[in-house]
């Protein structure tokens, strides 16, 4: 699989690289038993002359601090609300392109913080959930959602599986071959990293409100989950959710189901509630109690270790 990073930029110390546009139209190789329900047609042939991502529009993923010291990888699959701009926002007025339907509010900020702290690599997305959700499964019929929280999405209405593919290639192929190159990378060095997932969630939903400030969720890791919600918890006047407000059960969290957990290697899915991360301020409160304690399971090498006996991350240099 080749690498879709760029190098950084002037050598400045952030290490930022960007992504490529739509590089190649290839698909992430998986195993025949994940392949995806997409029966192979004319559509394997495609357009190189008008792609999706002009010459003035964001790349398709961020890495940050490439190169650094920290074992651990952040990613985030809902940093951004752009758009390209032959999409013209999907046909949404320009106000609900800031709101949560498009991205994870404050997560983009949270997870470079994150990653400034523990001088640790990070992958963000570069475009708006509604474009294509990279933390969807391509054969979810969520990953190009035609409604969110009563707004439908003109641009996504009456997409042909074409489109679709082109979608894929541009946006989610070349974040995910990227979270892959950097955990290559680990491997490469025989490293294992922790994987910490950022997203964030809204103080209500469905006219529920909800209580929580943060939720860890997880499935496959409960030692780190459990370790990072004592840690939590042990802080005063927190409410914290185990498993809340969402369930990190499969198949519910495709980046992580995809790259982490069929590797065995331990990670941490972090909810932080929207209205904790609206100022600056509350933003850096947040990324000095996660990143604290995450340094703390980073630095623990009985966490910081395979789950399960059937990894070959390890062994990847020796056959």
């Amino acid at each position: 699989m080749p690498d879709t990073r760029l190098g950084p930029r002037d050598g400045d110390v952030t290490g930022v690289a960007f992504g490529r546009a739509c590089p190649g139209f290839s698909y992430n190789s998986r195993p025949p038993s994940e392949a995806r329900s997409m029966s192979p047609d004319s559509t394997d042939q495609y357009p190189t002359s008008s792609p999706l991502i002009g010459r003035d529009d964001p790349p398709p993923f961020v890495v940050l601090h490439e190169h650094g010291e920290a074992p651990a990888l952040v990613v985030c699959d809902h940093a951004s609300r752009a758009f390209p701009k032959a999409m013209q926002r999907l046909g949404l007025p320009v106000l609900q392109t800031w709101q949560h339907i498009a991205w994870d509010i404050g997560a983009g900020e949270l997870a470079r913080g994150i990653s400034n702290a523990l001088d640790a690599p990070a992958v963000l997305a570069g475009y708006s959930r509604l474009v294509v959700d990279c933390n969807r499964r391509p054969d979810d019929p969520e990953a190009f959602r035609r409604e969110s929280d009563g707004w439908e999405i003109p641009g996504n209405l009456s997409l042909t599986e074409f489109e679709r593919r082109v979608r894929l290639a541009c946006f989610f192929d070349p974040y995910h071959d990227a979270i892959a190159a950097m955990l290559g990378g680990f491997r490469a060095r025989q490293v294992v990293p922790l994987v910490i997932s950022v997203h964030t969630f809204t103080p209500q939903m469905g006219g529920e409100q909800r209580p929580w400030h943060v939720g860890i969720l997880w499935d496959k890791d409960e030692l780190s989950a459990a370790r990072l919600i004592a840690g939590l918890r042990a802080i005063d006047g927190l409410v914290v959710g185990d498993n809340q407000p969402y369930s990190g059960k499969h198949p519910s969290n495709y980046t992580i189901d995809h790259h982490v957990e069929p590797e065995g290697l331990p990670h941490l899915c972090i909810e932080v509630r929207q209205d904790q991360l609206e100022s600056p301020a509350g933003v850096e409160r947040w990324v000095r109690i996660l990143s604290r304690l995450i340094r703390e399971i980073v630095q623990d090498a009985a966490l910081r270790s395979l789950r399960g006996t059937e990894s070959t991350w390890l062994l990847a240099n020796h056959r």
